[in-house]
């Protein structure tokens, strides 16, 4: 007898949708009556987020987490206002996740310029964990969902890391928020590994 499919969890990132949708869908309105595409607010948002990291490697990193928590209501904009429009698709999806990636490794690379003058060799490589778990984060993700397996878990997904890395930004501790976002950003990846490893072998039980 075969067991049931395991619900799907939602993600802390869908609850902030559906909890700041009093927010996010007049702003959309707003732009749909501008004729504001929703790959242009995407675009919009990675070059903010280029404008943080550049902050960040001159070290003003207070200016920089300002300006990422006023980016943040951007990143999701773009998809209320493809859902406002009935623009939604493949393709819109594929660039906001290409895009956000995009924007993370700009913000790393912006923290090992910033490190590099500094010459901190250990500012250096928790830059590049924090980097290489959060990209590991996603990228897990993708290959799991390519493969029609489940990996919707994580301790520090997307919205968890910048919640993280503003506050670090705007009070100026840049250092214990990289270690944060590295320590449990590979931990995040690990639990989709793992669940992905047991929903694998849940479906060839079933087979």
């Amino acid at each position: 007898m075969t067991q049931p499919a395991e619900q799907k969890k939602t993600t802390f990132a869908d609850k902030m949708r559906i909890w700041f949708k009093w927010y996010l869908n007049p702003i959309a309105g707003f732009f749909n009556r501008l004729g504001i595409r929703p790959n242009t607010v995407t675009l919009f948002g990675l070059v903010g987020t280029i404008g943080c990291a550049v902050l960040i490697a001159y070290g003003k990193m207070t200016w920089a987490g300002i300006l990422l928590l006023l980016m943040g209501p951007v990143d999701a904009m773009d998809g209320a206002l493809a859902r406002l429009r009935h623009e939604a698709s493949d393709w819109g999806a594929f660039v906001d996740a290409v895009t956000d990636r995009y924007s993370e490794l700009f913000l790393f690379l912006g923290f090992m310029i910033f490190f590099l003058l500094k010459v901190n060799p250990t500012g250096v490589i928790i830059t590049y964990l924090a980097a290489a778990g959060s990209v590991l984060v996603s990228y897990v993700k993708a290959r799991a969902d390519a493969s029609k397996l489940d990996a919707n878990v994580g301790l520090l997904t997307r919205v968890e890391r910048y919640i993280v890395l503003i506050p670090g930004l705007i009070f100026n501790l840049p250092f214990p928020a990289l270690i944060i976002i590295a320590i449990l950003a590979n931990f995040t990846a690990l639990q989709r590994i793992l669940r992905v490893r047991r929903d694998a072998r849940r479906r060839l039980s079933q087979s």
